[in-house]
């Protein structure tokens, strides 16, 4: 996979990284920070513009965010009601988790969608429910490319200052992206065993 990387944004350029940060959004397991590192160090070369790789990473990472955005408001508000009355057990949601998250989207879309980058997996996952509780397409847009492209200028410094030895900061970033991974699934099974949907009152006349 590096292998594949390395080839690609060293021949394919601005293109192959805009095209590696679209496809890391929508198949997370593809490291970003792999990615724009790489694009560091290329540009520290002196074979590409620092600031021309960072600008065709960040949009590349909108383009993939926005593939799951879409995914989610073609879903809809509603469709998701219906799919945690009959799956809510497994997804640990209930109606009123539901109203909690949209009422987050809605007073507080754009830092969540800005802060949401910083973290590896999350950094995606978060465009799914911001397109069911139909955050703006516009604030979604501009929030994402600040939030991806500030994301994009750490890495591709580092690179640029590192040059060959981005190696040994991958040797971090990867595991702390698998930590990641795990502390959700740990999370999500911990829920599973515990959760319990909030009682309604029933019969109320």
């Amino acid at each position: 996979m590096n292998d594949f990387i390395l080839n690609l944004v060293a021949n394919g350029g601005y293109w192959g990284v805009a095209l590696l940060m679209a496809l890391e959004n929508v198949f997370p397991p593809i490291p970003s920070e792999l990615i724009m590192g790489l694009a560091g160090i290329e540009a520290g070369k002196g074979n590409f513009n620092l600031w021309l790789m960072i600008l065709a990473g960040t949009i590349g990472s909108v383009a993939g965010n926005y593939f799951w955005y879409a995914i989610g408001r073609s879903f809809g508000h509603e469709r998701l009601d219906h799919f945690v009355a009959r799956w809510g057990r497994w997804l640990t949601l209930d109606q009123r988790e539901i109203d909690r998250f949209n009422g987050l989207f809605h007073r507080h879309g754009a830092s969540t969608i800005f802060f949401a980058r910083m973290i590896p997996t999350v950094r995606t996952l978060i465009s799914l429910p911001a397109g069911i509780f139909e955050m703006g397409r516009v604030k979604f847009l501009l929030w994402t490319f600040a939030g991806a492209g500030l994301w994009n200028v750490i890495f591709a410094g580092i690179g640029f200052q590192l040059g060959s030895r981005f190696g040994e900061i991958d040797k971090y970033t990867g595991p702390i992206s698998t930590g990641v991974i795990g502390l959700i699934l740990v999370i999500y099974l911990v829920r599973v065993i515990f959760w319990r949907p909030v009682k309604t009152d029933q019969g109320a006349s």
